[in-house]
C-alpha cells in the first residue's frame, strides 16, 4: 500500500522504508517553535530533568508574541526567562519585541519552514506550516523539551482525509472562506488525529496566504496536520525564503485515505462561523443582521500582507460605524512596514481603525482587544469558543478579512457587496 504526503515525511525522519497509520514512531526534528506563553514551561521541564544543552542552535525557534509588549509583570516575567534561556543557549531564532511577529506568520516568513520537513512546536497552531509541504504540528510544553534537548519527538502516525479542490473561488471568498466551510462540513472533530491533505487543480487559485490560513486552522477540525501539495506558487513563495535543500514528497497513487472529499470552491459563498464552534457556520447571505462591538484583523489566521490589502478595498473611502472598534494587527514587523508604504494605514487610519504592533494579544483573550459582557466581536482569527476574546457571556463570530471590515463599517455582520 502506498503512503501520503504526512506518511513519506514522517517515514523519512523515522528511518524508515514505510509506514501505516496507528503505527508509533520516534522521528527527527527539522524545528522545534515555542512561544512566551508555552516556553517558560519547557524551560522548566528542561531544567528539571537535568539537561543542559539544546540539540541544534540553529533547529529552536522561540517568538515572543502572545502577550508581548509584556501586558503585566507576569508576562514581563516569561519573557525575561525566554530571554535568558535563549541567550544561555545561544538560539540562533529567538525573536523579541521588534523582530518579532505573529510565530505562524513570522517563521514561513523567515524560510525557516521548508517542504518535507518535521516540526513541532509548543501551539496549536503549528500546522500553518503544513501551507508549505512540512509535516508540522502542535504539541504540549513538555514533549517541546524533550525535543529541545534530542531532537526527536514519537508520533503515532495519522490516518489521512484527503481533500480534492476544484474550480475557481468567487470575488471576495478566500482560504478564510473555505476552511470555515470544511470545518462546517465535517465538524470540530472530523479529522480528529488525521492528516488533512489538500490537493487538486483548484490549488492553482489559491494563494500562499489562503493556504497558511487553510492549513493554520486544520486543528479546529481535530486534525493532526494539514499538508499542501507543493506546486509552482509554492516554489517561488520558497525561492528566496530558504536557502537550505528540500524534499517535496507527493502522494502515491495508491496511497490509502480514511475518506475522500471533493470540494468544487466555485460554490463556496463568504462564510461567517457563529459562536461557539468554528463548526457553526453560515453563509453571509444567512447570516441575518448581527449587531458588533468590536472587528479584528489580524492574527496567524488572517495578518498577512494579502488580508490586509483584501480589508483596505472594503474600507477605502468609508469610516467604520459608530460604537464599533476596529483593531487592525499585521502579523509582522516586515508585513507592517509593507502596508505602511503601500497606503494601506493611511486608508485604515482614515477609516477610523487603530493599528497596533505585531502581537496575539486579542485572538485568546489576553490583551488589545479584551470584550466585556454581553460584547459581540467579527475577528480573523481561528476561535470562537466561550471566552475567548474576553468575558464568558461575549461572542466570536469568525470571518474573512473582507467580511469583518464591511461588519466593522455597517456595525453588523456584512458582506463587502453591502458597502
Amino acid at each position: 500500500m502506498g503512503m501520503t504526503m504526512t506518511q513519506k515525511i514522517l517515514a523519512a525522519h523515522a528511518g524508515l522504508d514505510s509506514v501505516k497509520a496507528g503505527q508509533l514512531i520516534r522521528a527527527k526534528l527539522d524545528m522545534v517553535l515555542g512561544n512566551d506563553v508555552t516556553t517558560p514551561v519547557a524551560i522548566n521541564e528542561f531544567k528539571a530533568n537535568g539537561f543542559d544543552k539544546i540539540f541544534d542552535k540553529d533547529k529552536i525557534s522561540i517568538v515572543l508574541d502572545h502577550f508581548t509588549p509584556n501586558k503585566d509583570i507576569k508576562s514581563a516575567e516569561h519573557c525575561k526567562q525566554c530571554r535568558a534561556f535563549a541567550c544561555a543557549m545561544d538560539v540562533t531564532n529567538f525573536y523579541d519585541v521588534g523582530e518579532m511577529g505573529v510565530e505562524h506568520a513570522l517563521l514561513p516568513e523567515k524560510g525557516l519552514v521548508a517542504p518535507g520537513e518535521a516540526i513541532i512546536g509548543a501551539d496549536s497552531h503549528t500546522c500553518t506550516y503544513g501551507a508549505v509541504g512540512a509535516f508540522s504540528t502542535g504539541v504540549g510544553s513538555t514533549d517541546m523539551a524533550a525535543g529541545m534537548a534530542s531532537g526527536e519527538a514519537w508520533f503515532k502516525v495519522p490516518q489521512a482525509i484527503k481533500f480534492n479542490l476544484t474550480g475557481k473561488p468567487q470575488k471576495w471568498v478566500c482560504g478564510k472562506d473555505i476552511i470555515l466551510h470544511i470545518i462546517g462540513m465535517i465538524g470540530v472533530d472530523g479529522a480528529l488525529y488525521k492528516s488533512m491533505e489538500f490537493t487538486g487543480d483548484g490549488l492553482k487559485y489559491l494563494s500562499m496566504d489562503d493556504r497558511l490560513c487553510m492549513a493554520n486552522m486544520a486543528i479546529e477540525a481535530g486534525g493532526k496536520n494539514g499538508i499542501f501539495e507543493v506546486d509552482e506558487i509554492t516554489e517561488e513563495y520558497l525561492k528566496d525564503r530558504v536557502n537550505r535543500p528540500y524534499t517535496v514528497y507527493t502522494a502515491d497513487d495508491d496511497a490509502e485515505y480514511e475518506k475522500v472529499y471533493d470540494i468544487d470552491l466555485s460554490r463556496i459563498k463568504m462564510t461567517v462561523a457563529f459562536p461557539h464552534l468554528p463548526e457553526n457556520t453560515r453563509t453571509i447571505d444567512e447570516a441575518g443582521e448581527v449587531k458588533i462591538d468590536q472587528c479584528v484583523i489580524g492574527s496567524c489566521t488572517n495578518g498577512r500582507i494579502e488580508d490586509l490589502r483584501n480589508a483596505a478595498k472594503v474600507f477605502k473611502g468609508k469610516h467604520v460605524a459608530k460604537g464599533v472598534r476596529a483593531l487592525i494587527i499585521p502579523a509582522t514587523q516586515k508585513i507592517y512596514a509593507q502596508a505602511m508604504h503601500e497606503g494601506l494605514f493611511d486608508i485604515f487610519l482614515e477609516a477610523g481603525c487603530v493599528i497596533s504592533t505585531p502581537t496575539c494579544g486579542p485572538c485568546l483573550g489576553g490583551h488589545m482587544g479584551i470584550l466585556a459582557k454581553g460584547e459581540r466581536a467579527v475577528s480573523t482569527s481561528n476561535r470562537n469558543f466561550v471566552g475567548r476574546m474576553g468575558h464568558p457571556e461575549s461572542e466570536v463570530y469568525l470571518a474573512s478579512p473582507a467580511v469583518a471590515a464591511a461588519s466593522a463599517i455597517k456595525g453588523y455582520i456584512a458582506s463587502p457587496e453591502e458597502v
